[in-house]
């Protein structure tokens, strides 16, 4: 077997690359970002890789790598699902597998606290493969930190070279860093990105897509094809901020990634039904009893009465970005909006209810990435004006 160095340039869709004294961790926050902000938990969002995969070209039959993950327990709530990486050969799944072993992150979602605890690396191994030169892609898993410790293959490997397709830069919350999904390409990002023939840069981040300005600088100093940000239910969660802040706040967000990105689509998407949150405020908190239970369960927690006092809901928060969008629009043609029931509507709700209230489970990703890409990348959408 082969020990193949670990460098950055085998890396796609991270946009900071850490070397720790494991190996290399994967950042999807630039380093300046992530000075700015001590938030623990936008510090563990960034960290877990959604969207970012080893890609290499080789002859290799057996592919060995070791990996030091971060798994996450919740104190009172069912196990959590190991972490899945995913195979993609010349573009095709070829396999999944997990990794046992590496450390412990125990939270308690009821005070708020954390405990680490470290554990040993564990090894991902894929054999069998043709012995034809391709194309690999490990996806890492999209919900678990992952240090890269070593690769290993039984034949020499090289970047693959830059194959021109399209850059597609992608901004959200939780259900974007892919909450649910069964696997890091069934994300509903990555379903998209797929069926659209696009690279994918996943800065969806869970609990934490917050209007932050050094986030829209990192989107703007990102080099892409196409933009978009879905915006307003973490807003909503942490009861951040009121209208009045929140219309300037978007302003500012868009201005920003417009200073690195004048003329390339930009796609404002609107929350996806949430059906506590439709028109009555947050906070956003865990429901304890149900977690006496044994369930995960979210609860809004504000009045519908104090949206007269500019408390948001994701009502409210549609008909301002769908405002935004059209009076900037004047000004901005490649500027668009989509209104994120068109992705997952009441109809769904119904269909595919949220299992603890607010997040997609696997078919709904599934098929909010099909909508996505259908709405966006397919003739005459948003996207499909900057696509390759």
């Amino acid at each position: 077997m082969h020990t193949i160095p670990l460098t950055p340039d085998l890396l796609r869709g991270a946009l900071d690359v850490e070397r720790t004294g494991h190996g290399l961790l994967p950042h999807r926050l630039p380093a300046r970002a992530r000075a700015q902000c001590a938030d623990p938990q936008l510090a563990l969002a960034e960290s877990q890789p959604s969207g970012v995969r080893l890609v290499f070209r080789t002859r290799a039959t057996t592919i060995e790598l070791d990996t030091l993950p971060t798994k996450r327990v919740y104190v009172g709530a069912p196990p959590r699902p190991e972490g899945c990486y995913d195979l993609i050969v010349d573009g095709r799944p070829a396999g999944s597998g997990l990794v046992a072993g590496g450390h412990t992150l125990t939270i308690d979602l009821a005070t708020g606290t954390a405990a680490h605890r470290p554990g040993p690396v564990g090894t991902l191994r894929f054999s069998g493969l043709p012995g034809t030169v391709k194309d690999v892609e490990i996806w890492l898993p999209h919900n678990e930190t992952t240090e890269l410790v070593a690769l290993r293959t039984d034949a020499p490997v090289e970047p693959v070279p830059d194959r021109g397709r399209t850059v597609w830069l992608h901004h959200g919350s939780s259900i974007s860093h892919g909450s649910d999904a069964a696997s890091p390409t069934t994300t509903w990002p990555a379903l998209a990105a797929s069926l659209g023939g696009a690279e994918l840069i996943n800065l969806g981040l869970g609990g934490s897509a917050l209007l932050d300005p050094f986030t829209a600088r990192a989107l703007r100093d990102t080099p892409t094809d196409l933009i978009s940000v879905k915006l307003g239910i973490n807003v909503v969660n942490a009861d951040l901020m009121r209208l009045r802040a929140f219309g300037p706040a978007v302003h500012g967000f868009l201005d920003t990634i417009r200073d690195g990105h004048p003329d390339i689509p930009l796609l404002v998407v609107s929350p996806i039904l949430c059906p506590m949150h439709e028109d009555t405020p947050g906070p956003t908190l865990m429901d304890v009893s149900a977690l006496h239970e044994g369930r995960l369960l979210f609860r809004a927690t504000g009045d519908p009465a104090e949206q007269a006092s500019g408390k948001l809901t994701l009502g409210v928060i549609r008909e301002e970005l769908a405002r935004i969008v059209r009076a900037r629009a004047a000004e901005d043609p490649h500027l668009h909006y989509l209104d994120g029931r068109e992705l997952y509507g009441a109809a769904d709700s119904g269909e595919l209810p949220l299992p603890d209230g607010i997040h997609p489970d696997a078919a709904a990703h599934r098929r909010i990435g099909e909508r996505f890409a259908a709405r966006a990348f397919a003739p005459g959408g948003p996207f499909a004006e900057g696509a390759a």
